[in-house]
């Protein structure tokens, strides 16, 4: 849902595997389909589209993990893992944040309408992704943590920076 720190935690997160020489890539999900009308209300498959296309020449200049964001892309990672091509291997991430966290969040980047959208369309995301997602997401909570603190507990959960540079 927005407010929850997808971006900030994904971009933390890309920093502590440079950190530790791990070679990997960030796409924000959200932009590959930012279009009005809304191609995912119609059924149009462009954010995996998009995906794939971009996601092919990473691995030919030597990128193989990727850290990827989109509002509901744990719904979604079997369509997501296909788009990536091959055998991939996919740990899937929800984060969530209570209502206060994501309306203080949220209200230093939005104002008026456009706030109020926001929290609305976050309101109903929680819910539905919180219900809905599947057991195999990790749910991890993102209420008075940094983002440094939260991609540390990432970095633990999918453990890249053990293995190395490679693959």
């Amino acid at each position: 849902m927005a407010g929850v720190g997808k971006s900030t935690v994904a971009y933390e997160l890309s920093r502590q595997l440079a950190k530790a020489n791990v070679a990997h890539a960030v796409v924000e999900g959200d932009n590959l389909d930012q279009a009005y009308p809304e191609p995912w209300r119609n059924g149009i498959p462009l954010a995996e589209k998009y995906l794939a296309a971009i996601w092919r020449n990473y691995p030919e200049a030597g990128y193989h993990r990727l850290i990827y964001t989109n509002t509901v892309s744990v719904m979604e990672m079997e369509e997501f893992g296909c788009a990536l091509g091959g055998e991939v291997r996919v740990a899937g991430v929800l984060l969530q944040a209570s209502d206060g966290t994501t309306a203080d969040r949220l209200s230093k980047r939005e104002s008026g309408a456009s706030l109020q959208e926001h929290l609305e369309r976050s309101r109903r995301a929680n819910e539905y992704l919180g219900a809905a997602a599947p057991d195999s997401v990790h749910r991890v909570i993102t209420d008075g943590r940094t983002p440094e603190e939260v991609a540390t507990d990432l970095l633990a959960l999918i453990q890249w920076a053990a293995s190395g540079p490679e693959n």
